[in-house]
């Protein structure tokens, strides 16, 4: 059985896949979700960021949630991440991001936080703006490294794609070339040291001028071949094959998020060949906002999208789509997808 999270406008849709179609259930309604992620060694064990009332817990698969997160000072949990390889009594240790810019730590599954204030302690941190507020700035991604426990990426929008070698005890600036606007970075647990960054500023791997190395970040290249849009927002990787992944992009922020001028695509790119458009399935790439992509393990070559049009799958590994027939709530507003995460159960 496949199950859905998806952060939408003023609530958290709980979708679930039954014999019969596919099951909807709100949570969370008349809050702001931003982000989410799942402990991936108990995935009943949720946690979803809020732009406006902190931080919730699910311990039930989503059908209950809690407030938690008393000792973190900000409401605006813009990022979240549960480590897959560090963990206290079995659980997952968990990265919260805020805005403003801080991370916070929990090895006890969000009941209490510890702020790793070293983060702010870096060079470039005075100069890091998020241009919709540029009188601050927000810790958009968060990735604890599927290899290497300990190792933590974190993305600074706008500003830098910072390293913590120490679960966030210190932190490494940005790297010369490195990503400054990334919106999603992940890291496919099949390649070690291989990242992948959908940015503001393109599409970013490790490598040197126009040759690939995987080295954990301490060089970048732009494989930006085949792109017609080349500001980025959500980046998935086929779960079989490290090589083959999907983006979406926009021309610029305003077409990825504004409804008045929306303007999207998907692109595909598997292995060292250029980048591709796809559209079958898809809806019309006017009046799409930017999609949240999705994958999951347990499904090999399928990817999920995620926008104000609705929910797609793909089982092909992107190279076609089709729309979910999810049957929404009466009154329901899709709206700006902020967050989508799948999980077999």
């Amino acid at each position: 059985m496949i199950k859905l999270y998806v952060a939408i406008e003023k609530a958290l849709a709980v979708v679930i896949q039954r014999t019969n179609g596919w099951e909807v259930d709100l949570k969370l309604t008349g809050t702001d979700p931003q982000c989410l992620a799942i402990d991936p060694l108990h995935h009943e064990q949720i946690y979803c960021g809020t732009f406006d009332q902190g931080i919730w817990r699910s311990s039930d698969a989503g059908a209950s949630w809690e407030h938690i997160g008393e000792k973190i000072p900000y409401e605006r949990i813009m990022s979240v991440a549960v480590s897959p390889l560090e963990q206290v009594n079995g659980y997952g240790i968990v990265y919260a991001g805020t805005e403003p810019s801080a991370i916070f730590r929990s090895e006890d599954r969000g009941t209490t936080w510890r702020d790793l204030a070293d983060l702010r302690r870096l060079p470039s941190a005075p100069t890091w703006s998020f241009p919709p507020r540029p009188y601050t700035s927000h810790i958009r991604w968060i990735t604890p490294d599927p290899v290497f426990a300990g190792r933590v990426f974190a993305a600074a929008e706008a500003g830098a794609l910072v390293r913590s070698l120490d679960g966030g005890e210190t932190w490494e600036d940005r790297k010369p070339g490195g990503p400054f606007d990334t919106h999603t970075l992940v890291m496919p647990r099949q390649i070690p040291n291989r990242l992948y960054s959908a940015a503001g500023d393109g599409f970013m791997r490790p490598g040197s001028g126009f040759v690939q190395s995987d080295d954990g970040g301490e060089t970048w290249y732009r494989p930006n071949e085949g792109f017609q849009y080349n500001y980025l927002w959500s980046v998935a990787v086929d779960p079989v094959d490290a090589e083959t992944l999907v983006v979406s992009a926009a021309p610029g922020p305003q077409q990825a998020h504004n409804p008045m001028s929306a303007e999207s695509a998907i692109y595909r790119r598997s292995h060292d060949n250029k980048w591709q458009q796809v559209e079958h399935g898809l809806p019309d790439s006017h009046g799409m906002l930017a999609s949240v992509l999705a994958a999951h393990e347990a499904e090999p070559h399928v990817f999920y999208a995620g926008n104000n049009k609705g929910i797609f799958r793909s089982a092909d590994a992107g190279q076609t789509w089709e729309g979910l027939s999810i049957p929404w709530p009466t009154g329901t507003r899709v709206g700006r997808v902020h967050a989508l995460v799948a999980v077999m159960e």
